[in-house]
């Protein structure tokens, strides 16, 4: 019994994927990889045409460039992995690697969930505190909410992944999803995990629900000072409805009551499909970056003054 536990622990992972019908996966190779070019398309256009010009250097588009600098590695994080399992019959991973995605995965993903907090503060401090604005969100501000957003991320990330690097998996090593994620393994685990399910419901809640309040927050107060506003169209709009339902029906249930299937749906609509959009919702409807771009490939270039 204690050799087969030992061997088992050192056994690589089997990510099952998002379907085990081989007539499935060709057509979701396809979407998948459309979705996956189009959202790294669209985040590293943007942030080329906002290092590129001279005209986007306030605060708003420094924190757009971090943002779709974050977004573009976290789709990396899975979604060339899931593609290559969609096709391949060996569709496993190393216990590293598998610790190694899921750490640059959480790190990434609170990164991106900060990012957008700070947006909905600077928004909030352009209408409500327009005449304070320059001082209030000078360079050297917007440079530590970019800072302690990575920082916070890594050290959430670097947290969770020691915990869980101390588990044991001696039962089946099929992981019933397309990466490594949280709850899948924990399910998998023989080892007691009360430890880690605290974390989630206390550090973890923190940095993912305190952005999210703030983002509220932001925009409630933005929406009462301009009366027209619609949320709706306002920046932040895909975070405020997609990503935090799925992250919490995700994470922020015991481990016993976790569905795969479910799981595998949510988590999608956050690794894949808000990444993609947020390029289209933050940046390619605004006629300043919609001018940078069109500089970036005319070769054209943009003075400070140009509008």
């Amino acid at each position: 019994m204690d050799a087969t536990n030992e061997s088992s622990e050192g056994a690589p992972f089997i990510l099952l994927g998002l379907t085990t019908s081989p007539e499935q996966r060709r057509p979701l190779f396809g979407l998948f990889l459309v979705l996956y070019v189009a959202g790294i398309l669209g985040n590293g256009l943007i942030v080329a045409a906002i290092r590129a010009s001279p005209a986007l250097r306030a605060p708003m588009y420094f924190l757009l460039a971090h943002l779709s600098f974050a977004d573009l590695c976290f789709t990396s994080v899975t979604v060339p992995k899931m593609l290559a399992n969609l096709l391949a019959h060996d569709r496993s991973i190393s216990v590293a690697g598998c610790l190694t995605q899921m750490y640059f995965f959480f790190a990434l993903g609170v990164t991106d969930s900060c990012l957008l907090a700070a947006m909905a503060y600077d928004r909030y401090v352009a209408i409500r505190h327009p005449l304070h604005y320059a001082t209030t969100m000078s360079r050297a501000v917007c440079k530590a909410l970019v800072g302690t957003a990575w920082l916070v991320s890594h050290v959430h990330s670097l947290l969770h992944i020691l915990l869980m690097a101390r588990l044991s998996f001696c039962a089946s090593h099929h992981v019933p999803h397309f990466f490594c994620d949280h709850q899948p393994l924990l399910r998998l685990s023989c080892s007691d995990t009360c430890h880690i399910q605290l974390l989630i419901f206390t550090e973890g809640a923190a940095v993912v629900v305190t952005p999210f309040l703030l983002i509220l927050a932001s925009y409630g107060a933005i929406a009462a000072a301009v009366l027209r506003l619609h949320l709706w169209e306002a920046p932040g709009c895909v975070y405020l409805w997609l990503p935090p339902g799925s992250v919490i029906a995700v994470y922020f249930q015991p481990t016993s009551r976790y569905e795969a299937e479910r799981g595998r749906v949510a988590t999608v609509m956050y690794t894949v499909v808000t990444p993609m959009l947020n390029p289209v919702i933050y940046s390619l409807r605004n006629r300043d970056v919609q001018g940078a771009l069109r500089a970036l490939f005319t070769g054209r270039r943009i003075s400070a003054g140009d509008s």
